[in-house]
């Protein structure tokens, strides 16, 4: 059985991100607990044993840490301390102000990003690296991934919205390495959707899977995906995290040309045979004339044809 582990990164509306991608990332099951102690012993080293991993709040910039003096010689603790401190007064100063709006967001990301304090910005930076370091070397997985251009596309020739038709390309091309992986042997391969929770994705994405399931998708046939996707905590659930990371690392790339995590990633991208330019388990879905490195990879060929990509401008 393949487990593939789904997670999106940006909006699937009109919004701050030009980009939506949605990603998944497959491994056998019998290779999930040593992949789930590998990224449990990373985190161990950063003091963050059994914590979420949540790169687009780890990755941010804390400005409270530069106004702490010599922050980066400080201990662990002490650090957690200063920094604690500030942000009360912060709130406090904030509640004061009587700016509602500000203080709310502003202790949101407090609460988003206390587990990481102890840590000075190039600290996380380094986590992060690791993390996608020890993922690109597990040639047993597969990584799958939507990324929609929000500007290029169009919902009514499409006939689905972003977030729908990132779906049903993730479900076909894992359907489709399944399909391949089968050929040839008796025992048959399936595989098994893992969903970040999220209540309204979950009701979404169950009512399409049960359609898959009975006509199928638009490029295949579900013969070897089972069930509805499984939802779980993201906190409780490494795999999930590492969906993240990798649905994160594809959008900063699209969106400002951040290469360092994504030519990490982009090594588990599933490919055609043995080739390593062809890849077929991401595309970029973009009107416009684009060289970046997913498009160049994404040879045109008979696996092109099945996920009905020919009349996209890649």
């Amino acid at each position: 059985m393949y487990l593939c582990y789904l997670d999106e990164s940006g909006t699937p509306e009109t919004g701050n991100t030009s980009h939506y991608v949605l990603a998944g990332i497959s491994i056998p099951v019998e290779r999930w607990k040593t992949c789930d102690e590998k990224i449990e012993n990373i985190k161990a080293r950063y003091s963050l044993a059994g914590e979420e991993i949540h790169v687009a709040w780890i990755l941010r910039s804390y400005p409270e840490q530069n106004k702490i003096a010599k922050f980066e010689t400080l201990s662990t603790a002490d650090r957690i301390q200063q920094v604690t401190s500030f942000r009360n007064a912060e709130l406090l100063r904030l509640q004061r102000a009587r700016n509602p709006k500000l203080y709310q967001q502003t202790k949101k990301n407090y609460r988003k990003t206390v587990k990481y304090i102890h840590l000075t910005q190039k600290e996380r930076q380094k986590l992060i690296y690791d993390i996608a370091s020890e993922v690109s070397t597990w040639r047993f997985a597969r990584l799958f991934a939507e990324c929609v251009n929000k500007v290029c596309f169009d919902p009514i020739r499409q006939k689905a919205t972003v977030d729908v038709q990132s779906f049903e390309q993730v479900v076909s091309r894992f359907e489709h390495f399944i399909q391949v992986t089968n050929l040839g042997i008796t025992h048959k391969h399936c595989g098994m959707l893992i969903h970040d929770n999220n209540e309204t994705v979950a009701k979404k994405h169950t009512v399409l899977m049960k359609k898959f399931h009975r006509e199928g998708t638009l490029w295949t046939k579900l013969n070897c995906i089972i069930e509805t996707p499984l939802f779980v905590n993201s906190e409780l659930t490494a795999m999930v995290q590492i969906a993240d990371l990798c649905s994160y690392s594809l959008r900063r790339y699209l969106e400002n040309s951040e290469e360092e995590l994504f030519d990490l990633i982009f090594q588990r991208a599933d490919r055609k045979g043995d080739s390593v330019s062809n890849v077929v388990g991401i595309r970029h879905y973009t009107k416009r004339p684009c060289t970046c490195k997913i498009c160049n990879a994404h040879k045109k060929s008979e696996a092109a044809k099945l996920e009905n990509i020919g009349d996209n401008s890649l």
